[in-house]
């Protein structure tokens, strides 16, 4: 069996790094929306022309951002979602609901703390965790049976 696997979410840590480098050896390939920050933001204006507005410009980018979310959505077998300790991803809370309506199988990563407030998130998951190293595991267990230790 092999895993494609979209990493979606906080952008501002290397939780993705953890996973892939811990991935090693499992038979998966990764996929994620763009990880630069001002690539990401800018990519709609850069491309397709200038916006005097904000939110013409923001709509742009996620417009253009949006045909590489969705493809990397549906193309997964596992969407890993990361809400981290800075800022509110509103974002990464619409890939895990967009992911669970199209029967993915969902796995969310966070901090204990946001726990209350992803309840809703958490339930349509099947795997809560807390540290990238839990995702590893779970990966290796579905793809080998193997427990961690």
């Amino acid at each position: 069996m092999s895993l494609n696997i979209y990493l979606s979410g906080e952008i501002h840590t290397d939780w993705r790094e953890q996973i892939i480098e811990g991935s090693q050896g499992l038979d998966v390939s990764f996929n994620s929306p763009v990880t630069d920050h001002d690539a990401s933001d800018d990519c709609g204006v850069a491309i397709l022309g200038a916006e005097p507005n904000k939110y013409w410009h923001d709509h742009k980018g996620a417009m253009v951002n949006a045909i590489r979310t969705r493809k990397g959505l549906e193309d997964a077998d596992v969407v890993v979602v990361r809400f981290g300790d800075k800022y509110k991803q509103w974002n990464a809370a619409f890939d895990a609901g967009y992911a669970a309506a199209l029967g993915k199988s969902l796995i969310v990563l966070n901090p204990p703390e946001h726990q209350h407030a992803l309840k809703e998130v958490h339930a349509a998951a099947l795997a809560v965790a807390e540290e990238p190293r839990q995702v590893v595991d779970v990966l290796r267990y579905v793809l080998t049976g193997k427990l961690p230790g």
